[in-house]
């Protein structure tokens, strides 16, 4: 196993290769730094896949465990592979920073400001946010760094943090929700990270649109599960609208997760770190089985690979494809099917907070928005337009 350096380990003797990531020609790739030794250089260049760079003088070898696994190997006895920087780097990589951009942002940023970054991240992680709300804090945080160029930002004024929200809007048309964002990456750094006292930023921000989920007809749904030939795509598009789940549930479900004795679907930690069950469909388990048969997955319900989660990028784009099939042209994406499950969970009779509790929503008036969409009284309301008796055109 690739350890760390240990003083009291005799592998403390050995040559000492240190492992680093670097992105060459738009790749990730392991630098090899080492005294020079043409001992070693023999032995590192029987790794496959490795090159010389003449920039960086040392020898680089594609990011993989195989390839690294391979060095060691071959290095056993002779170098000892130091990873702590390699190690620090790919923790930064679980952040869902991309290595490159990781690189850029460290040059982009005065050292203050880039440990700035590093804590904030460090904090958001600690404290298990969604991977969502850490990419869109990275991103908002990392906008204001670069703009502060050699000022530190924790110096930043109340005032002068107003006057670069009122920026966003004014000059980068931020939406209401963007906004909103800054406002929280912003305040997340002060408060939870510098453990400064709670600010309100008092700026006019833009009315938020009041708009409608976009719901499809009970036969328009069918006809989409039913233009896919695949059994495993056709449970997935199933699955969003029998139990109104949505995506990041669905491929995030475990096989575990469905209790076929007690016809429940266990959704754990969603949205707000909340779980809760919900119906499991007759139709929808009969050809789950189905589906189990055929594909056996170890531990995900539905795996990209074995005991890895389905894409949900790949879902998405599975429901555009049938959506296009069955000649669908209301807009939205596969998250409609878990609005046409509360919607029609409502025209049939089902009480709004049972609804609620189904969805997953905090607040009743977020379920309350399909009561606007529901056409089971509007069908029942006469136009007075056929009280005219006008010709037909």
């Amino acid at each position: 196993m690739i350890g760390r350096c240990d003083t009291n380990n005799p592998a403390s003797m050995l040559e000492k290769i240190h492992l680093r990531l670097a992105v060459i020609d738009n790749q990730e790739r392991i630098l090899m730094i080492y005294s020079t030794n043409n001992s070693i250089d023999r032995l590192v260049r029987q790794v496959k896949e490795v090159k010389w760079s003449h920039r960086m003088r040392c020898w680089h070898l594609p990011c993989n465990k195989e390839k690294l696994k391979a060095l060691e190997t071959i290095v056993k006895g002779i170098a000892f592979l130091y990873t702590t920087e390699l190690r620090r780097q790919l923790e930064k990589r679980k952040l869902d920073i991309p290595v490159k951009s990781l690189l850029k942002l460290h040059d982009q940023l005065i050292p203050a400001n880039f440990s700035a970054l590093e804590a904030m991240m460090q904090e958001l992680t600690l404290k298990k946010y969604s991977e969502h709300t850490i990419r869109n804090y990275r991103t908002e945080f990392a906008r204001l760094l670069k703009l502060l160029g050699k000022i530190p930002v924790s110096d930043l004024t109340e005032e002068q943090i107003r006057s670069y929200l009122l920026w966003l809007i004014e000059k980068k048309k931020y939406s209401e929700s963007a906004v909103h964002t800054a406002i929280n990456a912003i305040k997340f750094y002060f408060e939870k990270v510098l453990h400064n006292k709670r600010v309100v930023y008092y700026i006019p921000r833009p009315t938020k649109p009041q708009q409608l989920p976009r719901v499809h007809a009970k036969v328009k749904v069918g006809d989409m599960i039913m233009q896919s030939n695949n059994l495993k795509h056709r449970c997935m598009l199933m699955l969003a609208y029998a139990a109104g789940l949505r995506v990041s549930e669905i491929v995030h479900l475990e096989i575990a997760d469905i209790d076929s004795s007690r016809m429940t679907i266990f959704i754990k930690r969603a949205k707000g770190k909340k779980d809760r069950l919900v119906g499991l469909s007759q139709v929808l388990l009969e050809n789950l089985r189905n589906y189990f048969k055929v594909y056996r997955p170890v531990r995900y319900l539905f795996e990209g690979r074995p005991g890895e989660p389905y894409s949900v990028r790949s879902l998405q784009m599975i429901f555009a494809d049938v959506k296009k099939k069955a000649g669908v042209q209301i807009k939205g994406g596969i998250h409609t099917l878990r609005h046409s499950y509360a919607t029609h969970l409502l025209e049939n009779g089902t009480d709004i907070r049972v609804i609620q509790e189904l969805l997953g929503h905090n607040s009743i008036k977020t379920t309350v928005r399909y009561t606007h969409v529901s056409v089971k009284n509007i069908q029942q309301v006469k136009s007075p337009l056929d009280d005219l008796n006008l010709p037909g055109v």
